[in-house]
């Protein structure tokens, strides 16, 4: 969701954020998504988008600013980068949900194994951005959806301790001196 928020700032598009918790009885988002999950973006005209991915081809392809090339090896390179940050994420969350799991049923096996992907998602963006550093004047999707996956690890799974890596930590240092990513933050509370 963050992604999302985050690429609509880059794009200075002015939006209505509104915080649902999908879990909840009274959640609203069902009628716009049939699936029942967020982000969901809700058009002017009243259709509705969901699904980060989705969201965010149709974000890149208003005026402004584009975080997706068009050339086809960048453009792949890009969404490859977005589908990492995006599976660093999911891993995240699929640790996140089985601990709030009673502690007899959490299954550590699972736990082990997403946690086994977050490690190796981390392994292999640090590798990437030492080879290729961030062009802190342009950034892409795939630099939102990494960055943000690293903040929400720092966020909710802290023991991943990925700051340690210098080249991470110098990483988001330059992503979070950017108003999108600043504004964007989690309450600390």
């Amino acid at each position: 969701m963050r992604k999302i928020r985050v690429l609509l700032a880059e794009k200075q598009i002015a939006f209505e954020f509104v915080e649902d918790n999908v879990w909840s009885p009274e959640t609203k988002v069902p009628p716009h998504n049939p699936i029942g999950k967020v982000p969901t973006l809700i058009l002017d005209e009243g259709d509705a988008l969901y699904d980060s991915r989705v969201i965010a081809e149709y974000l890149d392809a208003l005026p402004g600013a584009q975080f997706i090339p068009i050339p086809i090896h960048e453009r792949v390179r890009v969404r490859c980068d977005e589908a990492l940050g995006d599976g660093i994420t999911d891993a995240g969350v699929a640790i996140f949900l089985e601990r709030k799991r009673e502690a007899a049923r959490q299954d550590p096996a699972w736990i082990a194994r997403q946690s086994g992907k977050v490690r190796s998602g981390l392994a292999a963006l640090s590798k990437a951005l030492a080879a290729n550093p961030l062009d802190a004047r342009r950034i892409t999707l795939g630099d939102i959806a990494c960055g943000c996956a690293l903040f929400w690890l720092e966020f909710r799974l802290p023991e991943f301790r990925w700051r340690e890596d210098p080249v991470l930590d110098a990483w988001a240092r330059t992503l979070e001196a950017r108003a999108s990513f600043s504004s964007t933050r989690p309450p600390t509370s």
